[in-house]
Formats: structure tokens, C-alpha cells, sequence
């Protein structure tokens, strides 16, 4: 089987291309994509040239781990069956071309086990449910307390802030940029200039910048955290006087675990967290270049979906 996929050949130079896929093996199932999500974290790194040394770092790579398909085959022992709806979050199936993270293309091979299966009436919006469920993570990964400041209001910080409504929390969010200061839910949008607030018990930091440290301890309660919830592409450092007057805690929350994919789903399903509002941008698969290059240069998109069921 081959497929079309977007291949990033080195930085800042980025194809559609046709690929041959490996043949799937013993638990797999091939999995026809409708629609998959450009991330401004990683694949911005990625496409730059600037993504630290990261397990299967290379290129040309397939990007992509936000991704919604139906499933075409699927083996006995997949675990799925053929119609099923699932969330994608990375295949690696092209040969020596390498899937980091794979979900990019129009049809991908991967184990059974690593599909979740969805509603199918979530459409490109289940695209997002990566990104839910790191928020999720992000919060649950703690000792009980929630933010109460979110540095960052893309669509990250925009989930952590509705995940933390749902929860009956109302926290405040930090945000720079004009163009991403409006779309709050339950909460308030600052600019940190306007909050003269310095006793916040938990501050989640989305923004990504690795010289805020200092600035977001200042703001801390004393005993209480920062979570390192971005990717910094930077080391992090920190002046140690004022951290240790104020017994900080620093924490790094990382990637979604399977709990909070189940978790966040069944927030979604039952009504306590909406995804509607973060999709900003829509291309089809075939503008793929153009896609990519405004997710990462336009400040008023927060998502960029790619649109698979036109490409052959």
C-alpha cells in the first residue's frame, strides 16, 4: 500500500509526498485519516530545525500526532474493528522514513492498541483530544491544586482553563499577544503587566519561554508551584534566593498518560468540557505548505487542521 503524507525533508522545507507503507503486522490496523492537527509546540521545532535531541530525532520525518480516521482493516487481534472512528496519535509505517511523530498522511498502519476509539461525532474536533488530555494530565499529575494562573492563552492554556472551570476552579490567564486575548469561558484574560497578584498557590505555564521562571516564582504563595507544562526548546534556570524564600516547587508535567485520555473523554462526553472555539483554521491536505506556515507565523491561529478526505 502507499499513501500521501507530509514529509518534512529538512528544515523549513516540507512536502506532500507519496510514501509505501510497511505491510501491517500481527495487532495492527490501517486507518484512512479525515483530518489531522498541526501542533505549535513540537512540530514548530521540528519544522524549524531548533527540536532538541529527541528519541528518533531525523530527517525526513512524517510530523503529526493529532490525527481522526476510520479504520479500513483491521487484524483479529487488533483490539478494533473495521468503521471504527479513532484518535491517531502517531504512526510509524513509512520505511525509512521516519514517523516522528507519523500522524500526517492520509492512510497510516499502527498497533490496535495505540487507536482510541471515539465518537465519531466529535469530526476534526477529536483531533484535539491529545491536547485535552495533556491538559488533563497537567492537573491531575499534582497534589489536589489546580491553577490558579495559566501563562498562555493558546489552545493549551484554553483547555487547562476549562478543565479547571469544569472542576469549579476560576483562574486567571496571562496572555501578550492581543490577538489571543479573548474566547475566555468561566475565567479572565490579563495582561501580566495589569495583575498585581503575588500570592498565586499554582501557576501552569504554556507559553514555552524558557526566561519566565524568575517573573512566575516572584508571583508564587509561599510553598507554592510552577508547572512546566510547555516545551522549552532552551534550558530553564532560576535565580535560587527568591525561589528558596518563597519554598517553591517547580514541576514538569508531560505527556498524556491512557487515564487521562479516558478521563478527559468522558469529560467531553458528558458535557463538562467543550471543545468548540479552538479550530481556528482549516486547509486541505494539498495546501499542506501553506498550512503549516501559518500555524506557526499567525498569532490568531490557534489550531490548524488539515483536511485528509479530498486527497487521493
Amino acid at each position: 500500500m502507499e499513501t500521501t503524507a507530509v514529509v518534512m525533508e529538512s528544515p523549513q522545507r516540507l512536502t506532500l509526498a507519496q510514501l509505501v507503507l510497511d505491510a501491517p503486522a500481527a495487532g495492527d490496523i490501517v486507518v484512512d485519516i479525515a483530518w489531522s492537527g498541526v501542533s505549535t509546540g513540537t512540530e514548530r521545532l521540528l519544522w524549524s530545525g531548533r527540536m532538541p535531541d529527541f528519541p528518533g530525532m531525523g530527517y525526513p520525518l512524517v510530523p503529526g500526532y493529532e490525527s481522526v480516521g476510520q479504520v479500513i482493516e483491521a487484524d483479529a487481534a487488533s483490539g478494533r474493528r473495521v468503521g471504527e472512528t479513532v484518535f491517531v496519535p502517531g504512526a510509524r509505517c513509512y520505511g525509512e522514513v521516519r514517523g516522528l511523530f507519523g500522524g500526517a498522511a492520509k492512510r497510516v498502519v499502527l498497533p490496535g492498541a495505540r487507536a482510541i476509539p471515539i465518537d465519531a461525532s466529535l469530526a476534526e474536533q477529536g483531533a484535539l483530544i491529545a491536547l485535552a488530555a495533556t491538559a488533563r494530565h497537567a492537573i491531575a499529575d499534582g497534589q489536589g491544586s489546580g491553577p490558579d494562573l495559566i501563562v498562555g492563552h493558546g489552545v493549551l492554556g484554553r483547555l487547562l482553563a476549562r478543565i479547571a472551570v469544569a472542576a469549579g476552579d476560576s483562574p486567571t490567564v496571562w496572555e501578550t499577544n492581543p490577538a489571543r486575548q479573548s474566547g475566555a469561558e468561566g475565567y479572565r484574560v490579563i495582561h501580566p503587566e495589569d495583575d498585581p497578584r503575588r500570592d498565586y498557590r499554582a501557576i501552569y505555564d504554556v507559553s514555552g519561554d524558557p526566561k519566565l521562571l524568575d517573573a512566575l516564582i516572584g508571583r508564587l504563595a509561599r510553598g507554592g508551584e510552577v508547572v512546566l507544562a510547555g516545551f522549552y526548546e532552551q534550558p530553564l534556570s532560576f535565580a535560587f534566593p527568591p525561589a528558596f524564600m518563597k519554598e517553591a516547587r517547580i514541576r514538569v508535567a508531560a505527556e498524556w498518560k491512557p487515564a487521562d485520555l479516558a478521563a478527559t473523554k468522558a469529560l467531553i462526553e458528558e458535557g463538562f468540557l467543550s471543545l468548540d472555539g479552538l479550530i481556528t483554521h482549516r486547509r486541505a491536505a494539498a495546501e499542506a505548505d501553506e498550512a503549516y506556515r501559518t500555524a506557526f507565523g499567525d498569532p490568531a491561529c490557534l489550531k490548524m487542521i488539515l483536511d485528509w478526505r479530498a486527497c487521493a
